[in-house]
């Protein structure tokens, strides 16, 4: 079995599974108690708490433990709008986020929010000055995801970033795809909220968290008991707050040698693919790209149709959250592609453990695969 769909998940890595290990049968107690049982959830809380700050350049009390990217996305915009009901009703975002972002928003406009999805150009960027176009009187929130999941291309954050201060507008990404894979720094994207998810990063599913810059004000999102800075009341999940917390203490140590290991194996990929298969199309932009990513459609065929061919080879159409689905991605539609292109679309990402023999033999099975001529 060759997994190429790191975009959709990862394996908890050893070193997060071993410093979970103490909180699964021993170091059970509240973070909330007082007694030393307590205390020592309490420190290995704010320890995991300090090692996503440290990655993300900030500080520890900025960072909100969640469960995921989904609740981190839905805290900022629900939360948000709360807060500014008074000051305005508008949001800014594009037309190629995770749904986390996109179904939101669309419940928000049901509530009487007014919504733009910004358009993105043939390599699913967005246009800083389409943002700033976009901006209104009643503007209270700017929010662009960091890299596309399903091509990697990366957004122009710190020009975005740059408008929205100019405009005292708050500022989110949607960074799940980003962290662990290439720098993450909140001041240089210049970003206000910055959602973190797990399971993209080594760490366990059901875990995330949300980068709140220091000032910024949000009506809590989980009312109750106060914890997590009042914003998400409830108990804390240390075992799985602390796997985070190592995972991201392992991407401080290991991403400057990760990522050209990575990018070297990815277009090592594509280019014996492209050799074989000259009709192939690179989906995202042709640099400003996620490392790990290549997404790359079969013209006149059915992504679905190639991988089912091989059982043995485990990627995605799209998205994970679509990958039942064989009608042509949102994404893929935002960036103009023909359906009779994007159909044959597959998202290979590669992760940690990718060797050099899982990419040449992931490359010739679908090489193979399509000169079968499994045609729609």
């Amino acid at each position: 079995m060759i997994y190429l769909d790191y975009n959709a998940t990862t394996p908890i890595a050893q070193e997060v599974a071993e410093a979970m290990m103490p909180f699964i049968l021993e170091d059970f107690g509240n973070p909330s108690s007082a007694h030393p049982m307590g205390k020592k959830a309490k420190e290995a809380l704010e320890k995991a708490r300090g090692r996503i700050a440290a990655l993300l350049g900030c500080e520890g009390s900025e960072i909100i433990f969640t469960s995921g990217g989904t609740e981190s996305n839905n805290m900022v915009l629900k939360s948000l709008a709360w807060t500014m009901r008074n000051k305005g009703r508008h949001i800014i975002t594009s037309r190629i986020e995770h749904p986390a972002i996109i179904n939101t928003a669309l419940f928000l406009m049901e509530t009487g929010l007014d919504v733009t999805f910004l358009p993105v150009d043939q390599y699913g960027q967005v246009d800083p000055d389409g943002v700033k176009k976009a901006i209104q009187k009643d503007t209270i929130l700017i929010t662009v995801m960091h890299a596309n999941n399903e091509t990697g291309t990366i957004q122009p954050l710190s020009d975005i970033g740059s408008i929205a201060r100019e405009y005292g507008i708050p500022f989110h990404t949607d960074a799940a795809q980003a962290v662990g894979k290439i720098e993450t720094k909140v001041d240089d994207l210049g970003v206000d909220f910055l959602t973190i998810a797990g399971h993209k990063l080594y760490a366990p599913k059901g875990v995330g968290a949300l980068y709140i810059r220091k000032g910024v004000k949000i009506e809590p999102f989980h009312h109750g008991g106060g914890q997590e800075r009042g914003l998400r009341s409830g108990t804390e999940n240390v075992l799985l707050n602390v796997g985070l917390g190592k995972a991201c203490e392992l991407i401080q140590g290991t991403l400057s040698r990760e990522v050209p290991r990575i990018k070297a194996l990815r277009d090592r990929l594509y280019e014996h693919i492209a050799s074989d298969v000259p009709e192939a199309v690179l989906h995202g932009h042709p640099e400003k790209r996620l490392p790990n990513t290549l997404f790359i459609s079969f013209p006149g065929m059915i992504g679905e149709e190639i991988l089912s061919a091989l059982p043995e080879l485990c990627a995605s159409t799209g998205s994970a959250c679509h990958d039942q689905s064989v009608s042509l991605s949102h994404v893929l539609a935002s960036m103009g592609v023909k359906k009779e292109v994007g159909m044959g679309a597959i998202r290979l990402s590669l992760g940690r453990p990718t060797t050099e023999d899982e990419v040449d033999q992931a490359a010739q099975l679908l090489i193979d695969a399509v000169k079968d001529k499994i045609r729609v």
